[in-house]
């Protein structure tokens, strides 16, 4: 019987590949369906949807204002799913909207009943007691008066400059002030120092403890006490999101520090990207402040609630209600350091894989602290991406550097959204006289290691610890990653030859089993899926497993497309942007792609490769993008002991199997929940807390 002949497409053709842009919004999608699972606890539902709100945010601040800059440069580009700037900038424009309006009819609709019935209220306007409308008129009258400021518009005082994502107010005024002034309008900024939302104290309050208002809603009520002898004829709130990326040239600068500080200095009042604006707002005053801001009505949201939900996450740590939020849960420590607590001893004996947030931190920051205080350590070399404010791993590097220890840090002062705190972190390393550096121009430094160099006897060992996650003790809580242990003399060499290469000027000799970017990575990757290739061509079998944040490269995604016409089985855990459309008849049919979405956000990159049966496994700091593998410094290391191999191999079979937190991706670009039919339930998370928490 004679069949059609499959029509196969170029490899390159933009048919082939999700939009970016689009793929990271339907990640968010993803995200707010959390805050829809009646399975979850409520307060954490609603964690969820502040979430997909804040993640809505820098989509704004970073990828549209991307996108905008782009334009600007050249409108003509076209990204490699074929859509023109303009033709994405409509797409982005319907899929915010839908997902904003979605984002409130959770809110307003399901969440906020959901929480009356717990006896957790947000008290309106219409709703207030007498009793309590007088509370609150004191506390506008003690806490807030005394700090706000409007400023009327008229020649005299122009429109203010308004802070990126601060909430603001539009008044509508008649009557003129003491001066005879009357220009028509007022701004009033609500300082950032303020509370979003306020508690009612129990004795206004017949429900119990959990009564609150917003900030808004007071405002809103007694502004006119900012006015006097004017009339308010209406007072609307609004927020605008601004270009939260900065720009660093390379070429023209002499101290790093001083050009980021600088950059930061005008992070708030970057070119206006967004507006979010009070859906009961008349039209005029709307276009006004489109105007004022210069956007499109296609950047402009109506919202139906507070104009920034992400800052009712407070909420979550106000109520003390643990039969709303996740069990808690104590990270297990793994047999081979909870035996013994000389680290190094037990780094000696075997390698020791780390999975967080299911093992614990600790150990990491233990290893930091004994080489601190070990006699025999001489050295102690560490990068640091993002590693928090009160970091105890750079107290114990600080504290390295007093007892006379070398210590050399490569912080990385343009991680997004961290560069005040990674600034102050250098200040600190320096003060106390360790090396500092900021990695290399025009590179960020994104790999995650640590070396400690130890007078062993006659001999000098280095102790290596390298991950796929940030030196953070509390996202370590809520991000999944792998973080490695081993003295092994040629992967420690390795490490130890990366860290010449970022305080050096020189070039470092080829390496023996890191692959690392911006040189090896890309390459190596690829030459690993074409031996799998080779072997599908031979019949034998060939598989891939890959686990990573994002997927945009296109000779990855390509190479990945000649593996599966090859007969390759591809299995993919992408948790947000995909750009590889699988399910493409004689392109795609042998790749799966799913995303994860729980309790922790999955983190973890691993790059699995079955080698005759004998699997190939990576861990690495790196996603499959364009910026990890050729705009960053990001080290990818092989797991060569097999009992870790094959553990990490059973975890990935494990985010293969869940049939409840998972997401399928569809040929179309849309994603399907995975749902367990006739199957028992199977959470990969749930399951790995079973299995290493307490």
């Amino acid at each position: 019987m004679n069949s059609a002949k499959i029509s196969v497409p170029e490899l390159n053709s933009p048919e082939l590949y999700i939009n970016r842009e689009q793929s990271l919004l339907e990640f968010n999608v993803r995200v707010l369906a959390q805050a829809l699972d009646e399975n979850l606890p409520l307060l954490e539902r609603l964690n969820y949807l502040c979430i997909s709100c804040s993640n809505l945010d820098e989509f704004y601040e970073v990828r549209v204002a991307s996108l905008l800059q782009m334009a600007e440069m050249d409108a003509t580009l076209i990204s490699a799913d074929g859509l023109s700037i303009q033709e994405q900038f409509e797409k982005i424009s319907i899929k915010a909207h839908e997902l904003v309006a979605e984002q409130y009819r959770v809110l307003n609709d399901v969440l906020i009943p959901r929480l009356e019935t717990q006896n957790i209220r947000f008290l309106r306007r219409d709703n207030w007691s007498l009793t309590q409308k007088a509370w609150l008129e004191k506390y506008f009258n003690e806490e807030l008066l005394p700090i706000l400021t409007p400023v009327g518009l008229d020649s005299a005082h122009p429109f203010p400059r308004i802070l990126n994502k601060s909430l603001n107010f539009i008044i509508s005024l008649t009557g003129k002030d003491a001066f005879g002034r009357n220009s028509g309008r007022a701004i009033l900024q609500a300082p950032r120092a303020l509370p979003r939302i306020i508690q009612l104290p129990v004795t206004e309050t017949d429900n119990g403890p959990h009564d609150f208002v917003f900030l808004s809603s007071i405002i809103h009520e007694f502004v006119s006490e900012l006015f006097n002898g004017m009339t308010v004829k209406g007072c609307y709130q609004f927020r605008v999101t601004r270009n939260s990326d900065f720009f660093v040239d390379d070429d023209a600068i002499d101290d790093l520090m001083l050009a980021v500080e600088g950059e930061l200095a005008m992070r708030n009042y970057g070119d206006e990207v967004r507006l979010e604006i009070d859906a009961n707002c008349p039209e005029e005053t709307v276009n006004f402040l489109l105007a004022r801001f210069e956007l499109t009505a296609d950047r402009m949201f109506l919202a139906n609630g507070p104009v920034n939900l992400s800052r009712i996450q407070a909420i979550y740590a106000m109520v003390d209600r643990p039969d709303l939020k996740f069990l808690p849960f104590k990270p297990g420590v793994p047999s081979a350091m909870g035996r013994n607590k000389d680290i190094f001893a037990s780094i000696r004996k075997q390698d020791i894989l780390l999975h967080h947030p299911y093992e614990s931190f600790m150990p990491v920051v233990d290893f930091i602290r004994q080489a601190a205080a070990d006699p025999d350590v001489l050295a102690i070399k560490q990068t640091l991406y993002r590693t928090g404010v009160d970091s105890p791993i750079v107290a114990a590097l600080i504290k390295a550097a007093r007892a006379g220890k070398e210590v050399t840090v490569v912080i990385e002062l343009r991680a997004r959204f961290d560069e005040k705190d990674n600034i102050g972190l250098a200040a600190k390393l320096q003060e106390a006289a360790a090396h500092v550096v900021y990695g290399v121009v025009g590179y960020k430094t994104h790999a995650k290691m640590c070396m400690v160099l130890r007078k062993e006897g006659s001999t000098l060992r280095n102790y290596v610890h390298l991950g796929t996650g940030n030196y953070h003790p509390k996202t370590a809580r809520l991000y999944t990653d792998y973080g490695l242990f081993t003295c092994e003399k040629e992967l420690s060499e390795d490490v130890r030859r990366v860290f010449m290469q970022l305080t050096s000027l020189g070039k470092v000799s080829k390496l023996n089993k890191l692959l690392q970017s911006p040189f090896t990575l890309h390459y190596g990757l690829l030459k690993m899926v074409d031996k799998e290739i080779e072997q599908a061509k031979k019949g034998k079998p060939a598989k891939i497993i890959i686990k990573v944040n994002a997927v945009v490269e296109e000779q990855a995604i390509q190479a990945l497309y000649r593996a599966s016409q090859a007969g390759v089985e591809i299995k993919m855990i992408v948790r947000g942007i995909c750009c590889l459309r699988p399910g493409v008849p004689g392109v795609s049919d042998n790749i799966e792609v799913r995303s994860i979405v729980g309790r922790f956000l999955e983190h973890t990159r691993i790059y699995a490769f079955y080698n005759g049966g004998d699997w190939a496994v990576y861990a690495s700091s790196a996603d499959l993008m364009n910026r990890n593998l050729f705009r960053r410094v990001e080290v990818c290391f092989p797991i060569a002991d097999k009992r870790i191999s094959e553990r990490i191999i059973n975890d990935l079979h494990a985010n293969l199997k869940d049939n409840s937190q998972a997401w399928l991706l569809q040929t179309n670009g849309q994603y399907l929940r995975a749902t367990p039919g006739d199957q028992p339930v199977f959470q990969v998370q749930t399951e790995l807390l079973k299995t290493f928490c307490q």
